[in-house]
């Protein structure tokens, strides 16, 4: 079966990194691309790398042209999705790249965002633990599916196994992220200008400020641990792509050295896009450009009675686009891997 989709946002770096991996898989014809202020031009004079879909022109994004697909991508700014997931509840599957569907608590919401707050989708991060199963389980055959946050399901995935095994204390974690600006989309921002980031490290949201903490406490809490402690603190580097999160939290007292490696490697020891390195590796980000890999390396320092997780990402494809279509996969019935490769770009 060939599903049709259409992808909102398409002019952006969600929404073109979500077309350049749809456009490989066999079971999907991308029919519709809309944007906002580009509706009218050419997607290839946006998207110039995306050569095969050149024959495409946006459209503008409404719930009209929406509509009639067999599956929808909302690529769109925090808090403009909902005005349309409200109105395309004919569609069988959609799946928000945005922030609209992700929070299940309000006051989070009103307090990180603001702005209207709409119901909570099934969460696109399979290999995640949620009440005793993988997330996986939660997205089979599932019609609405949030993305994640690329920084919050970063942390996430650092995390989830440590607090779900009992072996890491919640209450006391740290997280310092170096992110690449494509993060924070393709706006013109002055902070973003290739002469303000070249040749800096450049912190911001500092001090329990960053939109994405709310999601990594809800995972945390769904893994089974209690509410946790997070000082979070991202730090734009002069890299395209990429996350490397740094992830530490106290052990629990009387847990072993072999307990603690054995929970990770219980959690992703079968996983294809979760992998963890062998003991004393640590990944960099070059490592997963371009694939649908998050690659992790634990260490565990007994001086501090620490452990700390070193986790590489691409944010736009495990970060957000490559997570988003994996979850339709699994919604679908399709083989999880379908249209993503474990195969980084290299040099």
């Amino acid at each position: 079966m060939t599903y049709t989709v259409a992808v909102s946002g398409a002019s952006g770096y969600a929404g073109g990194e979500i077309l350049r991996l749809l456009a490989d898989h066999p079971d999907i014809e991308i029919r519709t691309v809309t944007a906002h202020s580009n509706a009218g031009q050419p997607l290839i004079q946006h998207q110039p790398h995306l050569r095969s879909l050149a024959h495409l022109v946006l459209q503008e994004t409404t719930p009209e042209i929406l509509a009639d697909h067999d599956i929808v991508f909302l690529a769109l700014p925090h808090g403009q999705s909902g005005q349309y997931t409200d109105a395309l509840g004919d569609v069988p599957l959609v799946i928000d790249a945005g922030a609209d569907h992700r929070l299940t608590s309000k006051t989070s919401w009103d307090a990180f965002y603001g702005g209207t707050f709409h119901d909570a989708w099934t969460y696109g991060v399979p290999e995640l633990i949620v009440d005793g199963a993988k997330q996986r389980e939660g997205l089979r055959g599932a019609t609405r599916i949030a993305a994640p946050g690329c920084n919050a399901s970063t942390v996430s995935l650092s995390l989830v196994p440590g607090v779900a095994a009992g072996v890491i204390d919640p209450s006391d974690i740290v997280s310092v992220l170096a992110v690449g600006p494509s993060g924070a989309g393709k706006s013109l921002k002055t902070n973003l200008l290739g002469s303000e980031i070249l040749g800096t490290a450049n912190p911001y949201a500092v001090g329990g400020t960053h939109r994405h903490i709310p999601e990594i406490q809800q995972a945390l809490v769904a893994a089974g641990g209690d509410e946790p402690r997070i000082s979070f603190t991202p730090v734009l580097v002069p890299m395209s792509r990429g996350i490397l999160a740094t992830s530490t939290a106290p052990i629990v007292d009387g847990v072993t050295d072999a307990q603690i490696r054995e929970a990770w490697q219980s959690v992703y020891g079968d996983e294809t896009f979760v992998q963890l390195l062998p003991e004393g590796q640590f990944p960099r980000t070059a490592d997963v450009l371009g694939a649908n890999t998050a690659l992790m390396g634990i260490a565990i320092d007994r001086a501090a009675n620490r452990v700390t997780v070193v986790t590489a990402v691409d944010n736009l494809v495990k970060g957000t686009a490559g997570a988003a279509i994996q979850s339709m996969n699994i919604a679908l019935g399709l083989p999880e891997s379908r249209a993503l490769t474990v195969n980084g770009v290299a040099p």
